[in-house]
């Protein structure tokens, strides 16, 4: 095998007795307590916004789809520092540090009446006589959001990479079967979280107070933090491999230097250097394949390169195969990646405009209990919980008899299925408020928006329920996706892309509202839901979600699966659960033949 046996972060190699399943208990803890605080700080948020700060609805959700956005682009950063210096473990305790504080920032603005404005009549919240939060208050609010934002950014591209590493890293460990059932129990887990905080925290915040509402996620985080540290003995700890976004640019500047010499037809050809490769490539090599082969420019050696000498070459001239490989196989993911962009989208009204229709309908649920808006999401999580048990148990045995396959189906089709059910969800939430609408006509409430409309509430479900199953499906598969198609040496980094995915989403729908807001004159989305028209609004995003979904199609047909040579002689091992391999008769010819075997060159 290409590569040196993977080490901790203190360069010493990793103990039979660290990592697996006894590790967690301490990193899902901290996600646990940690999804548990940022559910209970995001889900309400359109109300505190609305309610306690007198923000207008179209302010207060694009804020918030802005917030959420910042906050899942920060992880970028944190994979950067993670894969480059840090390492995983210091940069998640780092980042856990960040949003306690960020989260101390909100209570302290909760509880101290002079950090909002003065209470307003709840039947005159959608009128211009409630006074706005000032500019002074504001900042408090933003500079809390913004701690938590980068709090995010060291937690989010981190724990599930982290949380795989205890299983192995490509699945060349022992528990590496184990390590994809990781990703549906880590999701599972959070899931209960979320419904913990959905259902206690949401009802604190519109029953008992904002200072409790807040407080509450801040002592979960603060156990969150305590709960990964003090698993540090347990862990297995990957030494960062350098900067992976240096290699990425040195490739890009060796094939512009190269860019007038001709790619050879042999791949054979091209520079190999295994000792060079080695701390980056402890899963094996990365095969050569044809695409992008102007990239390929970067692997030639010539004769300024003085590769015979034995000395280590100036990689900002001449990369290895693998080095060319890695960037090809970030290329190659962005499509498919992209495509969850607007899934996102979709899903991320659920926190801003979903809200503002359950507030208008009936929500009791006994004469003496009325369901709080916000945990109207709590659909969402237990189909999402459901789903995955599901899945697991049911799905994934019945369709083995029928696939061969471990998992049932590739996370390819798993991805494509959560793209068409969130299709659905969007087309539900449609018809039902177009339904909400004309009951409010009926009644004569068009210009009542703090008046209950004669509609249960329980009419949300399907779209809340639709989009939870998609969660279950898309969500997990796509960072199974990134985790597995990624380069080894940049597993943080690429699931930094699916927040980043996450983070585009918000802005997309912070953009789309702002494109209606516009090109409607104002008349789709009004603070007075009753005159306005969200169920136009979602129709126009069903149609988008609906291009998507062809889109990914598109994508998933060209898309070429990564290969190592796992042997050092060119045999070669497909990286994946199978699927989506069989695309061309003429590319399996050319992977088999193991075509990039020892070269010349070093290999």
């Amino acid at each position: 095998m290409a590569g040196a046996a993977p080490a901790d972060e203190d360069g010493s190699p990793k103990k039979r007795k660290q990592g697996g399943f006894k590790t967690m208990p301490f990193i899902l803890a901290n996600e646990v307590c940690d999804r548990f605080a940022t559910a209970g700080f995001n889900a309400n948020m359109i109300t505190y916004l609305t309610q306690q700060l007198h923000l207008p609805l179209v302010e207060a959700s694009n804020l918030l789809t802005n917030f959420m956005g910042t906050a899942a682009f920060t992880p970028v950063f944190g994979a950067i520092i993670a894969d480059s210096y840090a390492g995983r473990f210091w940069t998640i305790a780092a980042g856990g540090t960040l949003y306690q504080l960020g989260m101390l920032g909100l209570v302290v603005s909760a509880l101290a009446t002079a950090l909002r404005p003065a209470p307003c009549a709840a039947a005159a919240l959608s009128t211009p006589t409630c006074q706005r939060a000032n500019d002074g208050q504001l900042a408090v609010l933003y500079l809390s959001l913004l701690f938590t934002a980068l709090g995010s950014g060291g937690i989010r591209p981190c724990v599930v990479a982290f949380g795989a590493d205890q299983f192995g890293v490509g699945g060349r460990r022992p528990g590496g079967e184990q390590k994809w059932s990781f990703f549906n129990f880590y999701f599972f887990t959070m899931g209960l979280a979320v419904l913990l905080a959905l259902t206690v925290v949401v009802y604190i915040q519109e029953n008992v107070g904002w200072g409790w509402g807040f407080g509450i996620p801040a002592i979960a985080m603060f156990v969150s933090v305590l709960s990964f540290v003090v698993g540090y003995p347990l862990y297995v700890r990957v030494k960062p491999g350098g900067s992976p976004f240096v290699r990425l640019v040195q490739v890009i500047v060796a094939a512009i230097k190269k860019r007038k010499e001709a790619v050879p037809e042999d791949a054979g050809m091209l520079y190999q250097n295994k000792e060079l490769d080695a701390p980056i490539a402890a899963d094996g090599r990365l095969l050569h394949t044809n695409q992008l082969r102007f990239l390929d420019r970067a692997a030639i050696a010539t004769t300024t390169d003085a590769v015979d000498s034995g000395a280590e070459p100036d990689l900002w001239r001449l990369a290895t195969v693998h080095r060319v490989e890695e960037l090809k196989s970030i290329v190659r993911m962005l499509p498919l990646w992209a495509a969850s962009i607007t899934l996102i989208a979709a899903a991320s009204h659920n926190f801003t405009f979903a809200i503002q229709q359950s507030r208008t309908m009936d929500r009791r649920l006994t004469p003496r209990f009325e369901i709080p808006p916000a945990s109207m999401i709590i659909f969402t999580t237990l189909t999402m919980l459901v789903s995955l048990s599901l899945y697991d148990r049911v799905f994934v045995p019945l369709a083995r008899r029928y696939t061969g396959r471990q998992s049932g189906i590739s996370y390819f089709q798993r991805m494509g299925a959560g793209l068409a059910v969130s299709v659905l969800g969007v087309l539900a939430g449609a018809l039902v408020e177009g339904k909400r609408r004309r009951a409010a006509a009926e009644h004569g409430l068009l210009d009542s928006p703090g008046a209950t409309v004669p509609i249960s509430v329980f009419w949300l479900v399907p779209q809340y329920a639709l989009h939870g199953v998609s969660d279950a499906l898309s969500t997990v598969a796509h960072m199974e996706f990134l985790y597995d198609q990624s380069p080894e040496s940049m597993r943080s980094s690429s699931a930094a892309l699916f927040w980043v995915a996450g983070s585009l989403g918000n802005y997309l729908g912070t953009l789309l509202v702002m494109v209606v807001q516009s090109a409607s004159g104002g008349e789709w989305l009004q603070d007075n839901i009753n005159r306005g028209r969200l169920d136009y609004y979602y129709w126009l995003v069903t149609f988008l979600m609906a291009l998507n979904l062809a889109y990914y199609i598109v994508c998933f047909h060209f898309y070429t699966l990564k290969s190592f040579d796992v042997e050092g002689n060119g045999a070669q091992r497909r990286q994946d659960d199978g699927e989506g391999q069989s695309r061309s008769a003429e590319r399996e010819t050319e992977l088999d033949a193991g075509r990039i075997g020892a070269s010349k060159n070093c290999g």
